[in-house]
């Protein structure tokens, strides 16, 4: 199998969150730690939205990036030659594929195939490559899916983009897509582009790839229309650690992208969030933290540097351990016997019971100092 080759589509599919709008600086703060982290391909943008974003899409071109930077067009030619003047190397041309949306825009399989051909043989005229999108296909007919994948083979187009647009597909689902499409044609690149509707963009992608998609479309943070894309950071690490499949990405990028595009686009980075969130590598449980006092790796999948963070210190709460408040007072080079740490440990308790929060540092210290009074 191919390693994976990621596409991240955070400059064009993220920017379509409802609200977003990114500036030109930001556009380029992105796709510098990007390129730095060794993303191959960038979906950098819609040269048809406006003047501006052609224009910033030229600007991105002039710098010395080493990803391939690809425009997304609707089937129309207007589209095209819009982004011959971004200068992006490839353009994808999205095409509606499931009755639903061919009903709700007006075309049928006729008008689909014929486009297909014109706007493909255009292309190829312009740009180094042609990618094609089958938008809705876990909702598109097999059959007229398996003409329109055989058909852009046929036509030259590099891959084609199987678009879970409204996140219905499951991994098992996702998986048979994938197998289906590639027995039409065998010599096309397949691209998975998830949806995270039901909260499965990440587990979809990795399935797909498993299945035989190499080509991953990801944004930064998941970010995208409703509940987002397949994250970035997510999928990379999902397949470096659980399937032992590198995607020549350098992890250690991947916190300052997540806090980047989080500062950029005032989407706060929950806690609990996968890689990149506070708390994946804080440890309060007592028994967990008896454990990892011995080997980080009992309870923590991945060391922090990993993805470019610092290991957190343990938290002190209602969930500590005796084992947690010795090592915090040999943290502070503060001696403590026994029966005091056990009474530091039930009024921590009492306190973080109380007060329905871990405590900090000093309220620690300050226990300990009126226990020894």
């Amino acid at each position: 199998m191919d390693k994976p080759y990621l596409i991240d589509t955070t400059l064009r599919d993220g920017q379509q969150a409802p609200g977003l709008a990114f500036s030109l600086s930001e556009k380029l703060a992105l796709c510098d730690l990007l390129d730095k982290a060794g993303v191959p391909e960038l979906e950098v943008g819609i040269p048809a939205m406006s003047e501006n974003e052609v224009n910033d899409l030229a600007v991105i071109a002039g710098h010395n990036f080493h990803f391939r930077r690809l425009a997304w067009c609707r089937a129309n030619e207007r589209d095209i030659r819009k982004s011959v003047l971004s200068h992006v190397n490839g353009v994808h041309i999205s095409f509606p594929v499931s009755s639903i949306l061919q009903k709700a825009m007006d075309k049928d399989h006729t008008w689909i195939l014929q486009k297909l051909r014109e706007l493909i043989s255009l292309s190829l005229s312009e740009f180094e490559y042609v990618t094609i999108g089958a938008q809705d296909a876990g909702r598109a007919d097999m059959e007229f899916l398996r003409e329109f994948v055989s058909e852009a083979e046929r036509c030259g187009a590099s891959r084609v983009r199987l678009a879970d647009t409204v996140g219905i597909l499951n991994p098992f689902t996702t998986s048979r897509l994938v197998q289906e499409v590639h027995k039409s044609a065998s010599s096309l690149e397949i691209e998975i582009h998830a949806h995270n509707d039901l909260g499965m963009a990440t587990a979809n992608t990795v399935s797909a790839y498993m299945s035989g998609a190499n080509c991953l479309s990801v944004t930064i943070n998941g970010i995208g229309e409703r509940a987002g894309n397949a994250a970035l950071e997510e999928v990379v690490m999902a397949l470096k650690l659980s399937a032992n499949i590198d995607c020549d990405i350098d992890t250690t990028v991947l916190t300052r992208l997540s806090h980047l595009c989080a500062d950029i686009t005032h989407h706060k980075i929950p806690a609990d969030k996968p890689i990149t969130g506070r708390d994946i590598i804080r440890h309060e449980s007592g028994i967990h933290v008896n454990c990892l006092l011995k080997d980080r790796n009992t309870y923590q999948l991945f060391p922090a540097a990993m993805v470019g963070r610092q290991e957190s210190d343990f938290v002190y709460g209602m969930h500590s351990g005796k084992s947690s408040i010795e090592h915090f007072f040999k943290v502070h080079s503060m001696t403590i016997d026994e029966k005091t740490c056990i009474k530091v440990l039930d009024v921590i308790k009492e306190k973080s019971n109380l007060q329905g929060r871990d405590l900090k540092e000093h309220e620690i210290i300050d226990i300990y100092n009126k226990l020894k009074i």
